[in-house]
């Protein structure tokens, strides 16, 4: 084998490790999540801007923040449901300290939870609701977000 045959297979090999690496890259990441700026409105009138990932299908629910190393303020994952109903979360692979809200289908804020990295105990709301806001942990409180507050859902 001369010099050129020996480097068309090693750029053959380079090419094929690339593409498994860049699909083995896509499959870990999971699915893309549309981005949407919304606001929640406080019981004293202030808007808080939040911007967040939309997961509503199968896929995107179960994927949510697993294997995320970070989550900034200000920012979250909104999961939309079709139906109210008694919602469930858990921890499983996700390594950042989150909390959740669960919200009606009018966008009030029911209830408000903080959830260990790891932690595959199902959390569930205490009542049915339409939607569910991950957050870093303590980013409700820190920003004066609480029960009874309105994610505002047409923005």
């Amino acid at each position: 084998m001369d010099s050129r045959g020996g480097f068309r297979i090693l750029r053959v090999i380079s090419i094929s490790l690339c593409f498994v690496f860049t699909a083995v890259t896509c499959m870990a990441r999971g699915p893309d999540f549309e981005t949407r700026e919304l606001s929640i409105e406080t019981s004293q009138g202030a808007l808080i801007p939040i911007s967040t990932e939309i997961a509503r299908s199968d896929e995107e629910r179960s994927q949510g923040l697993m294997n995320r190393k970070n989550l900034s303020d200000g920012k979250g994952m909104l999961f939309v449901f079709e139906k109210d109903q008694i919602l469930s979360f858990w921890m499983k692979n996700t390594l950042i300290p989150l909390s959740i809200a669960f919200i009606s289908a009018e966008g009030r804020i029911l209830e408000i939870h903080d959830m260990e990295p790891g932690n595959i105990k199902p959390l569930y709301s205490s009542r049915s609701a339409r939607y569910a806001l991950e957050t870093p942990r303590s980013w409700f409180s820190r920003v004066g977000v609480s029960v009874g507050d309105i994610l505002r859902l047409e923005r």
